[in-house]
């Protein structure tokens, strides 16, 4: 029996085909803060955001970062057996810091002779020439792939707006452009149950990261925070959540709009424990996984399967 091609083009498979076997990200944690939350741009950053900065898995940042490099190193070797690894700049915003400062850590980070790429975590309107400089001189002088992680979030700037990002689209952009013209690759992270987002949102946000190149996506449900000022919101029942089911149609509808080029490198991500209001709708993120492709099954559909809008639709009878 023939095997079935993939419904879409998942990291995982993406990686070993690339480097020839398994590949373990490294969280690396930066001491800092992030440009919404120290006045730069505003005050107590993202309304979903924690005190940790989405670097809940992180080792202290007190930790220097070879040393954190050897800690996680040594545990996925014992564990999985692991030899190649990316150093993975997660927690905050990563190029929100002293260039210097920035700089030195990156190369620390390269330091390791069985890491073979970096990826940087960061906001969109921290992205300058200068600190790409100093990422595309370690990619030209280590041979290391460089990726650098954006938070978008939603491309509805209304929404934007309502949960503090602090930018708009068109940062994004910008800094999108910037990336790619210097040949790092990009990731685009995205919320797909924002209950001020509907599906026409889910749509548009597909559409744009297809047109402009984006080489990898991170999809990830909304998870509500304790303390924060969503997780204040939400037992004021100032919005209500879309269901399990609503959120497969939406990544479902995602996938047939973008590029099929496009590696997803996550559907669903995993909460911090503890502490919560809402997470993954009380379901593992795996199980969520699953229902996800048995719903592409169960439809026929495919990612790029709705991907015809680039490269001047409306002429293409003529051509």
């Amino acid at each position: 029996m023939k095997e079935q091609r993939p419904r879409y083009k998942e990291y995982s498979t993406f990686l070993k085909e690339k480097y020839g076997e398994k590949v373990y990200k490294l969280p690396v944690n930066l001491p800092g803060s992030c440009p919404n939350r120290d006045g730069t741009v505003a005050t107590g950053g993202c309304i979903f955001c924690d005190e940790e900065g989405a670097g809940f898995e992180c080792l202290p940042s007190t930790m220097d970062v070879a040393g954190q490099i050897k800690t996680n190193k040594e545990f996925f070797i014992r564990r999985f057996n692991g030899r190649k690894f990316f150093a993975y700049f997660q927690a905050f915003t990563n190029t929100y810091r002293d260039i210097s400062f920035f700089e030195e850590a990156v190369k620390e980070a390269v330091s390791d002779p069985d890491i073979i790429g970096v990826s940087i975590s960061t906001r969109p309107d921290c992205i300058n020439e200068k600190y790409l400089d100093v990422l595309q001189k370690v990619k030209s002088e280590k041979g290391v792939d460089i990726t650098v992680e954006l938070g978008l979030q939603t491309v509805n700037y209304h929404t934007l707006k309502k949960i503090n990002r602090g930018h708009t689209l068109a940062e994004f952009i910008d800094a999108a452009l910037r990336i790619k013209k210097r040949g790092l690759e990009l990731v685009a992270h995205l919320i797909l149950n924002l209950p001020w987002d509907n599906e026409d949102d889910v749509v548009e946000c597909s559409k744009i990261c297809s047109a402009l190149g984006v080489d990898y996506v991170k999809l990830h449900s909304l998870y509500v925070v304790k303390g924060t000022a969503l997780g204040d919101m939400y037992e004021r029942g100032e919005f209500e959540l879309i269901s399990l089911d609503e959120y497969v149609d939406r990544v479902v509808m995602f996938l047939e709009y973008l590029d099929p080029s496009i590696v997803i490198q996550r559907l669903v991500g995993k909460g911090p424990q503890g502490n919560l209001h809402f997470c993954n709708w009380s379901t593992s993120w795996w199980k969520i996984k699953r229902r996800i492709v048995e719903v592409l099954e169960e439809r026929d559909a495919w990612q790029g399967t709705r991907c015809d809008y680039l490269n001047g639709k409306a002429v293409m009878k003529f051509i």
